[in-house]
């Protein structure tokens, strides 16, 4: 398990790798000034979505065939 330190390193990181430097201290600042229930989130997240198509999608994205 990393550190909380190593993990915040890593997050910003592939936050500012995929949206740019500006948009990622957004995103963290959305989070930070918002009630968020991050476990609802993850629950809803994939809501409606078909198993056939999740799976898909998800084996696509291990082969790295998602950009």
């Amino acid at each position: 398990m990393k550190s909380d330190t190593v993990l915040r390193r890593d997050g910003m990181r592939i936050l500012a790798e995929h949206l740019g430097i500006v948009e990622a201290e957004r995103f963290v600042m959305l989070i930070n000034s918002e009630p968020f229930d991050y476990t609802q989130w993850r629950q809803q997240l994939f809501n409606g979505v078909p198993l056939e198509e999740f799976l898909k999608n998800a084996r696509q994205y291990s082969e790295g065939k998602v950009t």
